[in-house]
């Protein structure tokens, strides 16, 4: 066996949800970190040039570098920057994982026993920084509502459609790309408080799926027996769950002494194993990191998503 090999997260949320666990997979032993600065850009810059030749591979949370909408690929300038401060080793956002994962992990959820999930009613609070999952739930026959302008920008007005949601996508892309990311998503103490709203969206939801901490930030005091499709949940997170009345949590990533670390995590796990990051395949904004690389590594480690249910499921 190999020396240990360490992989980091910095993320913008909160460090009250940091953690660090060692694993060993695929016969390397790997030192796994998420390292949290409270929305500062500045100290999040200045982790990531301190871990640069240090690590193995990093990660970016509580921000996507990259969007995947339609077909096309739109860069968040805030993530692009911090990304450009390692200049030797690899930094991935989990962007590309997401695509790859989510969409599989939705197809073994359509027909699963315990799940059904063919067909059900689907809040996805956010399809844009997750169109691989958009696309697989529609695709199953998902009733899906999506909450990108309610829970993204704040403006009440549901998307029942996906072709409206990638036309919005795909208008809105390059300008929300360019805003601080703090405008967007809850970074920092934000992920520390429950403002709720959007009540009626969630009480229509036989599941609700996406970023957690979207879906925490306007969590209604009761859940009413859904299901819940996410991921980056801690103890604590799964407890308020069950004591809200979820039905159910399945995380896309696997526990990880009792943390479900987010796909930045689990994509700079496959990039540190690897050796090296995915290749990317197309030109112009229409470029993907190859699908191929993630399916690899899936298969290898056996990644399956986590599941707890505190009542018969959704049926």
């Amino acid at each position: 066996m190999g020396a240990l090999k360490r992989v980091v997260s910095v993320s913008l949320g909160s460090s009250r949800r940091d953690h660090a666990v060692t694993v060993e997979w695929a016969g390397q032993r790997l030192r796994i970190e998420r390292v949290g600065t409270d929305g500062s850009v500045r100290k999040a810059l200045s982790y990531i040039r301190e871990l640069d030749g240090e690590v193995a591979s990093i990660g970016l949370g509580g921000l996507d570098r990259y969007l995947y909408i339609g077909g096309r690929r739109y860069v968040f300038r805030t993530a692009e920057r911090l990304a450009m401060a390692a200049r030797r080793t690899p930094v991935v956002d989990g962007s590309g994982l997401k695509h790859t994962l989510e969409r599989r992990m939705v197809k073994q959820l359509l027909d699963h026993p315990r799940v059904a999930l063919r067909g059900k009613r689907v809040l996805l609070v956010s399809a844009v920084d997750r169109f691989g999952m958009a696309e697989a739930l529609v695709e199953g026959g998902c009733r899906v509502l999506f909450g990108d302008l309610m829970f993204g920008l704040g403006v009440p007005v549901p998307i029942r459609s996906l072709r409206t949601l990638t036309a919005l996508g795909s208008c809105l892309g390059p300008v929300v790309t360019r805003l601080p990311i703090s405008w967007i998503y809850p970074t920092g103490k934000k992920q520390e408080v429950i403002r709720p709203r959007y009540g009626w969206a969630y009480r229509e939801a036989e599941v609700i799926a996406g970023d957690y901490h979207f879906i925490r930030r306007h969590l209604p005091d009761s859940l009413h027996g859904a299901v819940l499709l996410t991921n980056t949940v801690t103890r604590e997170d799964v407890e308020l769950l069950r004591q809200r009345g979820a039905g159910g949590l399945i995380t896309t990533t696997p526990e990880l002494d009792g943390r479900s670390f987010g796909t930045n995590v689990l994509e700079a796990v496959f990039v540190a194993l690897a050796g090296g990051p995915p290749a990317e395949v197309g030109r112009g904004r229409r470029i993907y990191p190859e699908e191929s690389f993630y399916n690899y590594w899936m298969d290898l480690l056996d990644i399956r998503p986590r599941m707890i249910f505190w009542s018969s499921g959704i049926d």
